[in-house]
C-alpha cells in the first residue's frame, strides 16, 4: 500500500469518524420518545430515543443523570440537548445529553427563553430603572388568589411583624388563560388608586405550566409600568418567572417577601428605645450647657452689680408670689365648684324631696284606678240602655202596649195566628198589657178576603 493510501485499525477508524462527528455536528435539541431505558450501578443512564420512522442510540452520564427532574420512563416524550459521537467499542455512533426534560415543559422553556431575550433587549429588566422599597409601608396591596397558602402565610407574617400595616388583598386568578390579564389589571388600578405605597404578586410553587401566567408578556410590561414599587413572589425559591425580572424586588417566597416589605416590630421598639435614650442624652447634655451658662451669668451679675442681683432676686420673689396666688385662687375656685357640685347631687337624692316624688306618683297612680273604673261604668250604662232599646223594639210586650193581645192556645200555650188553628169551645187565653184573659172560643169566622181566595 503507498503512503497516500494508509492502512487503518478498526479502532483508529473509529477515532477518526468519532472525531469527524463531533467536529461537524454542534450540540442539537432533539425531541422523541424514550424508550430501552437502562441505568446500571454505574448512575449512567441509557436509552433509545424514536419517532414513527427511525431511532438513536442515547446516552446522560452521572452526574448529569442524576440531576433529572424527572423519572424516566417508556413512552415518555423529552426534550434533550446533546452532542452527536460514536461508541468505539460497538463502532455505533450516539446522542450524549447533557440536559433533558418532559418534551411539554421543553417547549415552554423556549417560549420563556425567547420572550426573555427579546424583553430584556428592551431593558424592561434593567436594574438601573428599578425602584428600592419604602423604608416604611403603610398601606400595601396584595394580589393574589384569596383561597391560597401563599396569602395565608403572607397576612400571618405581616400580622406578627408589623399589625399597624394595612394590607388590602385584591382577589386575583393565579392560574389558568385569563390569570394573566386579570392581574395585570389589577396592578394598573392598584397603581392609579395612589391608595398603596408598594404591590406585592404572590402565589404559591408549582411547574413552569402552573407559573405560565407569570410568564405573560402583558403582565410583564404592566409591572415595568406601575408607578408604585412591585415586588414578586412567585413559586418556590428555585422557581423563576419573567414578573420575578420586571419587579423592583423579587422575593423567594411569598413569607420572605412579607418580611422585606415591613420590618419586625420588635425591631422598631429597639430602635425607638435607642432613639429616645439618644434625645434624653441630648437633653440632659444641653440642660447641663444651660445650667452652666446661667452659672457663669449669675457669676458675672454677682461680680458686676450685688444690687442688681438683689433686685433680680425681688422680681423674682414677687413673681413667684404671684404665680403662688394664682395657683391658690386657682384650687380654691375648684374645692368650690366641686362643693357646689356635690351640694346639687345631695339635694337631688335628699329623702324628702325623693319621697315626695313618690307620693305624687302614688296619688297619680291612685287616681288612675277610679277614672278607670267610672269610664268602664259608664260604657257599660250605655251599652245596657242601648240593648234595652233594641230588647224593647223587638219585644211582642210592645205591641201589647199599644191596644193588642197576644193569643195563645190554652192546652199548649202555642201561638195562635190563624182561625184553622182553633175550634168552637176550644179554651184560649189573650195576653193584654196588664195581665191574662181566658175566653172560649163560641164561633170561627173568616175574613172576606180569605173566602174569595
Amino acid at each position: 500500500m503507498s503512503e497516500q493510501n494508509p492502512v487503518l485499525s478498526p479502532s483508529q477508524l473509529n477515532t477518526l469518524a468519532r472525531d469527524l462527528l463531533e467536529s461537524a455536528f454542534p450540540l442539537v435539541w432533539v425531541e422523541g420518545e424514550l424508550g430501552n431505558i437502562t441505568r446500571p450501578g454505574s448512575g449512567h443512564l441509557y436509552f433509545t430515543l424514536k419517532d414513527a420512522r427511525a431511532q438513536v442510540r442515547c446516552a446522560m452520564f452521572r452526574p448529569k443523570s442524576q440531576w433529572l427532574k424527572f423519572v424516566p420512563r417508556e413512552g415518555l416524550k423529552v426534550l434533550g440537548r446533546g452532542r452527536l459521537t460514536l461508541y468505539e467499542a460497538r463502532g455505533d455512533y450516539q446522542l450524549v445529553f447533557d440536559h433533558l426534560e418532559e418534551a411539554g415543559e421543553g417547549a415552554l422553556r423556549r417560549a420563556f427563553e425567547a420572550l426573555k431575550s427579546r424583553l430584556e433587549a428592551e431593558g424592561l429588566f434593567d436594574g438601573a430603572r428599578k425602584r428600592g422599597l419604602p423604608a416604611f409601608v403603610r398601606r400595601l396591596a396584595v394580589i393574589t388568589s384569596p383561597t391560597g397558602a401563599a396569602v395565608r402565610d403572607v397576612l400571618s407574617v405581616l400580622a406578627r411583624r408589623l399589625p399597624l400595616l394595612e394590607v388590602e388583598v385584591l382577589p386575583s386568578l393565579v392560574q389558568g388563560e385569563t390569570a394573566a390579564a386579570q392581574i395585570a389589571d389589577l396592578l394598573r388600578r392598584a397603581g392609579a388608586s395612589g391608595r398603596y405605597d408598594a404591590v406585592l404578586l404572590a402565589r404559591g410553587g408549582g411547574s413552569l405550566e402552573d407559573l405560565w401566567a407569570f410568564n405573560d408578556e402583558r403582565l410583564v410590561r404592566a409591572i415595568a409600568a406601575s408607578p408604585v414599587p412591585v415586588v414578586s413572589a412567585v413559586g418556590h425559591e428555585t422557581d423563576f418567572t419573567l414578573a420575578d425580572f420586571a419587579a423592583d424586588v423579587r422575593a423567594p417566597t411569598p413569607s420572605v417577601a412579607a418580611e422585606l416589605l415591613v420590618p419586625d416590630r420588635r425591631d422598631l421598639q429597639a430602635r425607638l428605645r435607642a432613639l429616645a435614650a439618644r434625645v434624653q442624652a441630648v437633653q440632659r447634655h444641653r440642660l447641663r450647657q444651660a445650667m452652666q451658662r446661667a452659672d457663669r451669668a449669675v457669676l458675672r451679675l454677682q461680680a458686676q452689680s450685688p444690687q442688681a442681683r438683689l433686685q433680680l432676686l425681688r422680681q423674682r420673689q414677687q413673681a413667684l408670689g404671684r404665680r403662688l396666688d394664682a395657683l391658690w385662687r386657682e384650687r380654691v375656685q375648684q374645692r368650690h365648684a366641686r362643693l357646689r357640685h356635690a351640694d346639687a347631687v345631695l339635694r337631688a337624692h335628699h329623702p324628702a324631696r325623693r319621697l315626695a316624688q313618690l307620693q305624687a306618683r302614688l296619688q297619680r297612680l291612685q287616681a288612675r284606678p277610679q277614672a278607670a273604673i267610672a269610664r268602664v261604668l259608664q260604657r257599660d250604662a250605655l251599652q245596657l240602655r242601648a240593648l234595652a232599646r233594641s230588647l224593647e223594639a223587638c219585644s211582642p210586650l210592645a205591641t201589647v202596649t199599644r191596644g193588642y193581645s197576644i193569643v195563645t192556645r190554652g192546652d199548649d200555650g202555642r201561638l195562635v195566628q190563624s182561625v184553622d188553628q182553633v175550634a168552637a169551645g176550644e179554651p184560649l187565653q189573650a195576653r193584654v198589657r196588664d195581665g191574662v184573659i181566658s175566653v172560649t172560643v163560641q164561633g170561627v169566622r173568616r175574613d172576606r178576603d180569605d173566602n174569595a181566595a
